[in-house]
């Protein structure tokens, strides 16, 4: 199966005392997902930051295997991670 893109709004920040080793300097933020109309889609979720993204970003991420790679080193425990912030979201013609 590819790698899933998706997008979301950075809602919070989640703070963790204590993490794998491969997540020390690592930023947790909480994001919702949304669909392309920027409305919620589901539950909110936990995705590491490599992008430096804040509260209010429109962000795009990935899951499972495809987000473990996206840190260095890769392959830490992690379900997701924000891979970019968005500018712009155009539709399709």
């Amino acid at each position: 199966m590819p790698a899933r893109m998706y997008l979301g709004r950075v809602i919070g920040t989640v703070v963790a005392t204590r993490k794998a080793d491969g997540l020390t300097g690592v930023k947790l933020l909480l994001v919702q997902p949304v669909d392309a109309a920027r409305r919620p889609v589901g539950d909110p979720i936990a995705a590491a930051d490599t992008a430096r993204a804040g509260p209010g970003d429109l962000v795009y991420l990935t899951q499972a295997r495809e987000a473990a790679l996206a840190l260095d080193p890769s392959f830490v425990p992690v379900d997701a991670a924000i891979l970019g912030i968005v500018d712009a979201v155009e539709p399709s013609r």
